[in-house]
């Protein structure tokens, strides 16, 4: 979904520039996808399962601009990106099109500057208006900081997946998931 950019001012000065994911972005998220991967263990992937071609990206970012249920939206300050966050639909089925789901990451130098907080928040807006009435979301149950934000911005637990995710050095870890209620 195309939708207007928005400027917030970060805290420690600087501006950023909340917009929707373009396909020229294509070859700067692959490798922010990469890295930040490597930056954290809280998300979904290894930096070596990022395997997308620039026109794969290309071809994906297109078809989320088109599609008036999804947003991506980049962070972007100093002409850099910062990170991303976007939420999908999670069906087209009646009884579950009422809600959609969130994933955010952002590199670590940006974090704790409330970017994280603004693009939540915007999105929270602009789901709205698509019609959602809640969005959704699971966390890593290890990573209290991001579970800190998601409070912050109006979330509540709303359960847990038990052993949901299993890394390389062969740990379980739980999932908390997590609702706001639009």
């Amino acid at each position: 979904m195309v939708f207007d950019s928005r400027t917030i001012t970060l805290k420690d000065g600087r501006k950023c520039i909340l917009r929707p994911a373009q396909p020229d972005d294509s070859a700067d998220l692959i490798e922010y996808m990469e890295k930040t991967a490597g930056e954290t263990q809280f998300v979904l992937r290894y930096p070596d399962e990022v395997n997308y071609t620039v026109e794969q990206e290309r071809e994906i970012l297109g078809n989320i601009l088109n599609d008036p249920g999804q947003i991506m939206m980049t962070g972007i300050v100093d002409g850099k990106l910062a990170g991303n966050c976007s939420i999908n639909g999670i069906g087209a089925k009646r009884k579950i099109r009422h809600r959609c789901s969130l994933a955010i990451t952002l590199y670590r130098e940006y974090w704790n500057l409330g970017i994280g907080a603004a693009m939540i928040d915007y999105l929270a807006e602009l789901a709205k208006q698509i019609g959602y009435e809640q969005i959704d979301l699971e966390v890593v149950e290890d990573n209290t900081r991001a579970q800190a934000l998601y409070k912050k911005c109006g979330f509540e637990e709303s359960g847990k997946r038990t052993r949901a995710l299993k890394f390389d050095d062969g740990t379980y870890h739980d999932e908390i998931l997590m609702t706001k209620i639009l």
